[in-house]
């Protein structure tokens, strides 16, 4: 994986997911050379990142897969939205794609 500049020192990273119907998950953390392979791993692939550091130290512990806590609910639904706005999308648009294509699915089979 080749280095961007800049993310030298990152000194840890979480990456989430939502999907719209239940709470986000944990779907990487790390901390020094991990973090900044999850942030290069973002940027390559056109993912919005946000510098929260207090948000990140508190999600880090978190097992991969596990829901965040509901205290953290706020500063996450912060980071998502602000991931939603840049790439013009909505929480829903997966969704309704998702029921689109179950629906597909069981009609074809």
């Amino acid at each position: 994986m080749k280095k961007k500049e800049g993310n030298a020192g990152i000194e840890r990273a979480v990456a989430l997911h939502y999907d719209g119907a239940r709470a986000p998950r944990i779907t990487a953390s790390g901390r020094g050379q991990v973090a900044e392979d999850i942030v290069d791993l973002a940027l390559e692939h056109g993912v919005p990142i946000q510098e929260r550091p207090e948000l990140a130290r508190l999600l880090e512990p978190l097992p991969l897969g596990a829901e965040i806590p509901r205290t953290l609910y706020v500063a996450v639904a912060e980071v998502l939205a602000f991931a939603f706005y840049l790439s013009g999308r909505t929480p829903w648009d997966e969704t309704d794609n998702e029921t689109q294509r179950d629906h597909s699915n069981r009609d074809t089979t």
